[in-house]
């Protein structure tokens, strides 16, 4: 099985594609790493020169260097070290075709592509024999990643800095279309989260109305409004967890379900166990969909 699945080179001030290796599988989680690539690539210019992109099966690496960078997705099991030595031989392989002046006068999307059989040669060599054909060379490597290893990114990360590079309108056009369609389930859920907010709306206003009716206003009747009124502006929140992507979507998920259970454990008094059991079902399922809905965009395809 090849290591070394893909290779793609950009220019770093512009992320515009120069070349690229030309692959022949269909992969599932390699055609989103390759889409994935385009993300990162758009924000080079504020990434460190080495960095990684984690993933479940494959991972991404990147060298960037004197105005260009150099990627590749590559199977876990290759050691970082035998990834980024690599990428460091299609530097020299790129640079000793390509000057500067033509990689800056380069107007058009992989105006090298010509030099696809070169990487192909190169990706070629690595997987057959394992490495490089110098063991100093991996060395070399090795040691500078000791002292200065690559930073570990995740390509939330890299959306998040394409959005803030492009402006705050055009961060939350990126984020919202890097989110997979909204599910039958999902839909479901949305639903469900309206009619359970109808349902505390319903009765924090009831409660409303029958302390206009007692003489002396119970202190318990003031925290049970209180609650139902609390509880009705997380599920809008939960909703909006659910249709757009945020960071720290885990833990603001797993937040929001506790303190819908708290609010259900407080009005345990004024529902039966059927309508708590209703209301929590409600809430876990919209959390368990939140979690799951991935980041995706079917149009960020990198492949030549």
């Amino acid at each position: 099985m090849s290591l070394i699945l893909f290779a793609f080179v950009v220019r770093v001030r512009d992320g515009l594609p120069l070349s690229a290796s030309t692959d022949f599988l269909h992969n599932k989680e390699l055609q989103e790493r390759k889409q994935q690539l385009k993300v990162i690539s758009k924000s080079l210019s504020s990434l460190p020169e080495r960095g990684t992109v984690k993933g479940h099966e494959l991972n991404i690496h990147f060298l960037s260097a004197e105005g260009v960078s150099y990627m590749t997705v590559c199977a876990c099991s290759l050691p970082a070290a035998t990834a980024f030595c690599f990428l460091e031989d299609l530097r020299w392989e790129f640079t000793a075709c390509f000057d500067n002046p033509a990689v800056a006068l380069a107007s058009r999307p992989y105006p090298f592509l010509e030099f696809d059989s070169a990487i192909q040669k190169l990706q070629q060599h690595y997987n057959q024999k394992g490495g490089p054909s110098l063991e100093v060379t991996l060395a070399e490597v090795q040691e500078d990643l000791r002292t200065s290893p690559p930073q570990v990114l995740t390509i939330e990360d890299m959306a998040l800095t394409n959005g803030a590079a492009n402006g705050h309108v055009e961060q939350g056009r990126v984020l919202s279309q890097r989110l997979e369609p909204v599910s039958a389930p999902g839909i479901l859920s949305l639903v469900l989260n309206i009619m359970c907010a109808a349902l505390n709306l319903i009765r924090g206003v009831h409660l409303i109305e029958y302390t206009f009716q007692v003489t002396l206003c119970h202190h318990n009747l003031i925290n049970y409004i209180m609650i139902f009124f609390f509880y009705l502006y997380l599920l809008p929140t939960q909703c909006h967890l659910y249709l757009f992507h945020t960071c720290q979507k885990k833990l603001k998920s797993f937040t929001l379900l506790t303190l819908i259970i708290l609010c259900n454990a407080f009005l345990f008094g004024l529902r039966n166990i059927w309508q708590l059991a209703f209301h929590m079902s409600v809430a876990c399922l919209s959390t368990l969909l939140t979690l799951h809905r991935k980041l995706l965009d079917r149009n960020m395809d990198c492949g030549v």
